[in-house]
């Protein structure tokens, strides 16, 4: 299950990043990076835990496919909020900056 949110996190954040190309205003290609690295990692745990496990691998409990969801979850969170602080840093935009501003000027 988390190989799965990741890769579909990772399918919808390439999908808007390539919608929006040409001007990558909010930096969603960050954002796909970091679905795509999380996918691989996953993947690799995917095969390592295959190698040992073998066909067990394909019928987990489901108390365990709730946690690997609930992880799954939780690593798309992280990544959301890794790239909001992004963004809010490198601030494309200039929103920030003018509100810091707008407050300082009163």
């Amino acid at each position: 299950m988390t190989l799965l949110t990741s890769v579909f996190a990772a399918i919808i954040c390439t999908i808007i990043w390539y919608k929006n190309a040409p001007k990558n205003e909010m930096m969603i290609g960050v954002l796909c990076w970091m679905f795509w690295g999380a996918s691989l990692m996953w993947l690799i745990d995917a095969i390592f835990e295959y190698a040992e496990l073998g066909a067990a691998y394909f019928t987990p409990a489901p108390a365990d496919m709730l946690n690997d969801l609930f992880l799954g979850l939780s690593v798309v969170a992280l990544g959301l909020i890794i790239w909001l602080v992004i963004l809010l840093v490198k601030d494309p935009r200039g929103v920030v900056k003018a509100a810091l501003f707008k407050k300082n000027s009163k």
